[in-house]
């Protein structure tokens, strides 16, 4: 029987904490051969299930994002193309969320606090009385997959054009990513398993977890590319939703509009602001819904009513 190389992200010296072609691969992988994962969650292990948000002083933010990696990819050649499919992605039955006042599209707002969730049939479902009695549906992906940069070194966030952290929740199981090989042996790295996430990641975290992972990668020729594409599975659809639109000449500032307006909206069902902003960030929707009339976008921030109306 043929053995499944296991990478295990919970060994020293696993995990790296910037992109550079200068790290050496911890692994080599064939192209078309299943390999398997063990992928901290973004904090490195740090955040325990006992913690409450007055434990968060004892973070240490340069061990976030650490990335499972590089993995060394044979036969990989400068200017080919990875193809890296997800298989599987099991989570762990506790996930972890934070509002970072220093962090987010609305930092500043609201204080730092921490939600704990248990990962259970399905849905996520928050361990306090913040969210009480909101289900959100579990959909496992993650957020970090990316290959050595052509020259330089660069932080884990924020994305670039070899991937990384790039936070995007449709890369879920059954996804194919397809990311540009800048040196020999491709060094693909993996990193922040997330239970759910909102489109834009709104306050900074998901829903945090781990995750055992199995994945293939493949060398592909037959294009080039200067940066993430993505085969994705067909999205499920989202039904009635709360929107709030924002709208200004810069497209950060509506985003920020657009999540100001949808907090303040949700307390008509139920929602104080500051649980509004953290349901978005691991469950809400982004579009930027106009931008052909200048100089003005509009961007739209949209909850799924069925998250919060009907919870006990």
């Amino acid at each position: 029987m043929h053995r499944v190389l296991f990478i295990d992200g919970n060994r020293p010296g696993s995990l790296h904490y910037r992109w550079s072609n200068k790290l050496e691969p911890i692994a080599e992988v064939n192209p078309g051969e299943e390999f398997r994962l063990a992928i901290p969650d973004s904090s490195g292990g740090q955040i325990a299930e006992d913690w409450t948000t007055e434990d968060m002083g004892k973070i240490d933010e340069s061990k976030f994002d650490g990335a499972l990696g590089p993995i060394y990819v044979q036969g990989a050649k400068k200017g080919d193309v990875l193809e890296v499919e997800i298989k599987e992605i099991r989570i762990a039955t506790w996930g972890w969320t934070a509002i970072l006042s220093d962090f987010g599209v609305l930092k500043g707002v609201f204080p730092n606090r921490l939600i704990l969730w248990s990962l259970n049939n399905g849905y996520a479902i928050s361990r306090s009385d913040f969210l009480k009695g909101v289900r959100v549906p579990l959909r496992p992906f993650l957020g970090v997959i990316g290959t050595a940069p052509r020259d330089y070194e660069y932080p884990m966030i924020p994305p670039q054009s070899f991937g990384g952290n790039m936070d995007n929740p449709l890369l879920v199981a059954g996804s194919k990513l397809l990311l540009p090989v800048n040196v020999d042996g491709a060094l693909l790295s993996f990193s922040d398993p997330h239970a759910s996430q909102g489109e834009g990641e709104v306050c900074g975290t998901a829903i945090e977890t781990r995750a055992e992972v199995r994945a293939i990668a493949r060398i592909r020729r037959d294009l080039k590319l200067s940066g993430p594409l993505a085969i994705v599975p067909e999205e499920p659809a989202v039904g009635p939703s709360l929107v709030a639109m924002g709208i200004s000449c810069d497209l950060r500032e509506a985003l920020r509009e657009s999540l100001k307006s949808l907090t303040r909206s949700a307390a008509a069902y139920g929602l104080k602001e500051e649980e509004a902003y953290v349901l978005h960030s691991v469950a809400g929707r982004l579009s930027i819904s106009e931008a052909v009339d200048e100089p003005n976008y509009v961007v739209s921030s949209y909850l799924p009513l069925a998250l919060f109306t009907s919870r006990s």
